[in-house]
Parts: C-alpha cells; sequence; structure tokens
C-alpha cells in the first residue's frame, strides 16, 4: 500500500483510472463473525448473524434496501455499536470490545466517509480546520503551517481550488463538500475506507464523479473499502465483491459478476430487474 507521505505533494497517477482494483489475499483485512444485533424497540433482530470478509486492496459491496440492517452492520464495523453476538475482526485483531484508547488506535486506520455531506461537515469550521484536525488529533504533523500545506495538497489530489481551504462547507456543492469528507478521510491515513452510500445525497450528473475519483484513491492508496449502497448499477461498476443484506441477513454474497450473472435468491433477482442501465460514459 501506498502511505501517505509526509512530504506536501500529492500526485495522482495518470495511469490511475486504468489499473486494475482486484487483489486477492489469503487473509482479509477485516472479518465479520456471525454479527447479531436487536434492539428493545423493535420486533426480531436488526442484524442477524452476519458473517462477511473483505481482502487487502478490495472492495466489498453491502447491498440492500432501507431497514436491511446494512446501517447497523457498519456501525458495529465502526465500533459505534456493540453486537449481542459475534465479533469483528480488523487487521487480525478482535476489535468488539476494545478499551476507549485501543479503539481509537484501530479508526485511525479505519475511516468513514457518510452518506450526507452537508451534515458530516461541521459548518462552524473553515476546510481547513476540518482537514486539519486528524493531523493533529492522530499525531502526524505538529507544525500548524505544514498541516495546512499537506490539507491544501490533498485538497488538489481530490480535484478541490487550492482556495477551497480558506472557504466553509456552506460555500460548496453537494459534490464538492463530499470530495472534501473524502479528503478528511484520507487525511488520517487509513487502510480500510466504509463509504456509506456516499452518492445517493448527490445529483445524478454528480454520482459518477464521485465513484471515480473513489477509484482511482483505492488504485493509488490501495486502499481496502466497504461500500454501502441500495443501487446495484453503481455496485456492478465498483465492487469486487457484493453481499446482498434482507431482513437483518445474508441473503447472497459472491463475487459481482456472479451475484448479476447467476442470482440465487429470489430478492436478488427482483433488485436486478429493476435496475437501470448505466449509461455507457459511466466510468470513462
Amino acid at each position: 500500500m501506498t502511505e501517505l507521505p509526509k512530504t506536501l505533494t500529492f500526485r495522482m497517477p495518470a495511469e490511475a483510472s486504468s489499473m486494475g482494483f482486484r487483489q486477492r489475499v489469503t487473509k482479509p483485512l477485516l472479518e465479520v463473525e456471525r454479527l447479531r444485533k436487536t434492539f428493545a424497540h423493535a420486533e426480531g433482530a436488526a442484524v442477524e448473524r452476519v458473517s462477511l470478509g473483505v481482502g487487502e486492496g478490495e472492495l466489498l459491496a453491502l447491498l440492500g434496501p432501507s431497514g436491511c440492517g446494512k446501517t447497523t452492520t457498519l456501525r458495529m464495523i465502526g465500533g459505534f455499536e456493540h453486537p449481542d453476538e459475534g465479533r469483528v475482526l480488523f487487521e487480525g485483531q478482535d476489535i468488539t470490545h476494545l478499551s476507549p484508547r485501543l479503539l481509537r488506535e484501530k479508526r485511525q486506520r479505519m475511516q468513514m466517509v457518510f452518506q450526507d455531506p452537508y451534515s458530516s461537515l461541521n459548518s462552524r469550521h473553515s476546510v481547513g480546520d476540518i482537514l486539519t484536525e486528524p493531523l493533529w488529533f492522530y499525531g502526524f504533523i505538529k507544525n500548524p503551517v505544514e498541516r495546512k500545506n499537506m490539507a491544501a495538497s490533498m485538497l488538489s489530489l481530490v480535484g478541490m481550488p487550492p482556495d477551497a481551504i480558506n472557504k466553509y462547507p456552506h460555500q460548496f456543492s453537494g459534490g464538492q463538500r463530499q470530495r472534501i469528507a473524502v479528503a478528511r478521510a484520507l487525511l488520517a491515513r487509513p487502510r480500510f475506507l466504509i463509504c456509506d452510500e456516499p452518492t445517493s445525497a448527490l445529483d445524478v450528473s454528480i454520482q459518477a464523479e464521485i465513484l471515480n475519483l473513489l477509484k482511482e484513491l483505492q488504485a493509488t492508496f490501495g486502499l481496502t473499502i466497504l461500500f454501502i449502497s441500495h443501487n446495484l448499477a453503481v455496485v456492478r461498476q465498483m465492487a469486487d465483491d457484493t453481499a446482498v443484506l434482507r431482513n437483518g441477513g445474508v441473503e447472497q454474497v459472491n463475487t459481482t459478476d456472479a451475484v448479476y450473472e447467476a442470482p440465487q435468491a429470489e430478492y436478488t433477482k427482483s433488485l436486478l430487474a429493476q435496475t437501470p442501465v448505466m449509461p455507457p460514459s459511466w466510468g470513462t
């Protein structure tokens, strides 16, 4: 994996968009074993014995409709919810019941890009403050001038203009805010990125730009990605493997091609029947 450098120059390789993203390894970076979670106000389990694995450098899509358990699974993986049963292993370590200090160390290498770029960025802070926070919080760079320069370089890497660093989130469009959110996540130098429906709140015309950016960044930094979505058309373009969730459980998990070409369950088949065809220009 390419580490984020401590120098102040970031360069996106010209060939990044044409590189292969599938890097099969024997041992997954993330393993989810029989997670189960119930809530007092709900009937039945929100998540029912979900098991998944994501190989290093790969992108696994977690696919399903609202209420299927995607968000609860994500929150347990990120350490925001404790499972009733099961465990989450990251980098070979069970992180399910880590102390706050040790969980913080793991979270540095496991960052999130949230669904709504309008609420995930603090409107009272400048973009520069938002981006330099992880550099300060995780102790990467002590000098404030160097932190700001690093943040400016990352903004350039995600396709934002240099003067964005002195502006505030409300001065940008949804797509630009999501680029800022991606930059913030990468400045923590993660190995693993959780993307919670990162384009669903954006205009269709902007969605492809953000998806292409994520693929290029994955290739450049060797990121492993868990990609949450309800859109099969997007998943087919993005994912190496796909897990289909329904009613809190995994209905099908396989390579994305196999999920499309040989769906095993009626629900997966119904999703495919309703999936629009992506325009030919997507991903070019």
